[in-house]
C-alpha cells in the first residue's frame, strides 16, 4: 500500500492509527502483570527509609508547586552513567511514592533537584532563592525575595495532611494508626506525621531548623529551604549492596 493512499483515505488512516496505538498500548501495559512490585522495598533495619513530608516540607512543595519551579527543574535521575556522575543514584519509585503529583517531568532549563538535598548550606539557598545570579553567575532563575519577607500560611495544615491520608499517604489520626506507623518508621518519624500534632510539628521544624536564618518568624523561605533539603536524603545508598535495586527494573 502506498503511503499516499493512506494519507489520502480517512478510513486506513484512522484504522492503522488504532492499530499503531494498540501495540503501544499494549507493550506499555502487559509487561505490568508480570512484575509483583513497580515501588522498590527500601527498609533499613526493619524500618522504611521512604517518609512522608512533615507538615513544614509538605508546605515548602507547596510553595515550589506555586512559584511553578516544577516548570525548570525536574526530579527524576535516569539511570544513565552521565546523569550519574552529574546528580548521583538514579531516581527510585519508591522517593516519588508520597508525591502528589509527582515531580518527575524531563524539563531542565535548570539542574535536576532529585538530590539536592544538603548539598548546599541554608544560607547558600535563602541567598540564591532571593538572588540567583550572587552565587550562580550564569543563571536565568528569577529572584524570589519576598519568600524571605512572606509570613507562612499553616492554619489549615492540618487539612492538608487530611487531604494527603484520603489518597493513601499514611498520616496518623487515630491511636492505631499512630503505632502502625511506629512499627514502621520508628518512634520520631511517627511523632511527625500524627496529623494532631501537625502545627505543633511545623512550628518546632522551622524554629530548630531555623532555614531562612530568623527566628524570629516562620516564612515561605522556612518552608520551602525545609523541602529542598530533604529531596534526596531518605535514602541512603551506601547501605545498600551494589545492584541491589536493579532487581525491581
Amino acid at each position: 500500500m502506498k503511503h499516499e493512499t493512506i494519507e489520502t483515505n480517512a478510513g486506513w488512516l484512522i484504522f492503522l492509527t488504532l492499530i499503531v496505538i494498540s501495540i503501544g498500548g499494549l507493550v506499555e501495559i502487559v509487561p505490568l502483570y508480570f512484575i509483583d512490585d513497580t515501588v522498590e522495598t527500601v527498609k533499613v533495619d526493619g524500618k522504611d527509609a521512604v517518609r512522608p513530608y512533615t507538615p513544614l516540607e509538605l508546605r515548602g512543595r507547596d510553595i515550589y508547586q506555586r512559584e511553578g519551579c516544577y516548570t525548570c527543574h525536574s526530579q527524576m535521575i535516569r539511570p544513565f552513567r552521565d546523569e550519574a556522575l552529574r546528580y548521583g543514584h538514579y531516581s527510585l519509585a519508591a522517593e516519588s511514592q508520597f508525591d502528589h503529583p509527582f515531580q518527575w517531568g524531563s524539563k531542565r532549563t535548570g539542574p535536576d533537584l532529585a538530590r539536592v538535598g544538603k548539598k548546599y548550606s541554608n544560607q547558600w539557598h535563602v541567598q540564591h532563592m532571593k538572588a540567583p545570579r550572587s552565587v550562580v553567575p550564569e543563571s536565568i532563575m528569577p529572584n524570589y525575595p519576598w519568600l524571605l519577607t512572606n509570613k507562612l500560611n499553616y492554619k489549615d495544615i492540618e487539612n492538608r495532611l487530611r487531604a494527603l491520608k484520603m489518597v493513601g499517604v499514611p498520616y496518623s489520626i487515630t491511636e492505631a494508626e499512630y503505632e502502625a506507623n511506629v512499627d514502621r518508621y520508628g518512634k520520631a518519624t511517627a511523632e511527625l506525621l500524627d496529623i494532631n500534632k501537625a502545627t505543633r510539628n511545623l512550628e518546632a521544624q522551622a524554629q530548630s531548623g531555623n532555614y531562612d536564618g530568623n527566628r524570629d518568624d516562620i516564612t515561605e523561605m522556612d518552608a520551602m529551604i525545609a523541602y529542598l533539603q530533604v529531596l534526596g536524603t531518605m535514602v541512603d545508598f551506601k547501605k545498600f549492596e551494589d545492584g541491589y535495586f536493579t532487581k525491581f527494573r
